[in-house]
């Protein structure tokens, strides 16, 4: 096993709250749609602890108040808690005044919870960009010390393309601060190459992924990697209508991504954010 420690992260909602699906469904329909969320997050629960590995997540407010005891029991058993904003909606979609409305109804509703207000913040579909960087003073002045919403890659659905690779602090008026922990890729022929989690570690072979970030690792630097409960259910409900790219980026064989998964946190060390600041607080590694 590696000795470097990486950072595993997980983004906790449902699976009806994706990007592709996010004009299909209003948020009175949510209620009536077949919730696999508990189930799924329970299994990936399970599937960390047996390993021993704690993972920060990313948890959406909306599945926080519907579901307390859930976000409790992943509290209790030592990971962390984080916010992915209530409803799931684009910040670049947002003004700053829905921004700050959204924002501050998840953290209540993660206070609510575990007791706790969240120490970190990721925007929905990697949505804080060079279009809304507003967004990481909001975040600041409501009392987040880290966040992990940009993700330096050219896509048709999110994405900064030229962004930061690399963990950096940003300073603000008041003395208010905020790191930027951002989603990671690899630099290779000129473009960065996502490879850490969702649908690039999904469809990648694993040898391939774990070359990666042992690369990655060699530069002295983590691996963010992401995934959402509902990848590893192998009972995903049936969605009509998607194109073929769609179908190809929503679903997988859930059994093969499970066992990926189980090599992942064999071969590899992991902390959760917070963890990783309080490292570099501590002077034990390098925080830029």
């Amino acid at each position: 096993m590696s000795t470097f420690h990486n950072i595993f992260t997980v983004d906790l909602e449902e699976w009806f709250v994706v990007e592709i699906l996010s004009n299909r469904y209003t948020k009175k329909e949510w209620e009536k749609l077949q919730s696999t969320v508990v189930d799924d997050s329970l299994a990936l629960l399970n599937l960390l602890n047996h390993y021993n590995v704690k993972a920060t997540w990313f948890v959406l407010g909306w599945v926080a108040e519907k579901y307390p005891e859930l976000v409790q029991e992943i509290f209790q058993t030592g990971h962390e808690i984080a916010c992915h904003s209530y409803y799931h909606r684009r910040v670049d979609t947002l003004s700053k005044d829905e921004f700050i409305a959204d924002t501050e109804k998840a953290i209540n509703s993660l206070i609510k919870a575990i007791g706790n207000a969240p120490f970190g913040y990721r925007a929905p579909s990697w949505s804080i960009n060079n279009k809304n960087p507003w967004a990481f003073e909001i975040l600041a002045e409501l009392g987040f010390l880290y966040d992990s919403s940009i993700f330096p890659i050219k896509h048709d659905l999110y994405g900064w393309e030229d962004g930061p690779r690399y963990k950096f602090k940003m300073e603000f008026s008041k003395g208010k601060t905020i790191y930027e922990i951002p989603a990671t890729t690899y630099h290779i022929l000129g473009k960065n190459i996502p490879v850490a989690g969702g649908g690039y570690f999904r469809h990648s072979p694993y040898w391939y992924s774990k070359m990666i970030i042992k690369k990655i690792n060699m530069k002295k630097q983590p691996a963010i990697f992401y995934i959402h409960p509902w990848e590893i259910n192998s009972e995903l409900p049936e969605i009509e209508g998607l194109s073929t790219l769609q179908r190809f980026r929503t679903y997988s064989s859930s059994e093969l991504l499970k066992h990926k998964v189980e090599k992942l946190l064999t071969d590899f060390q992991f902390f959760t954010m917070a963890e990783y600041l309080e490292l570099f607080k501590k002077k034990k590694i390098g925080f830029s």
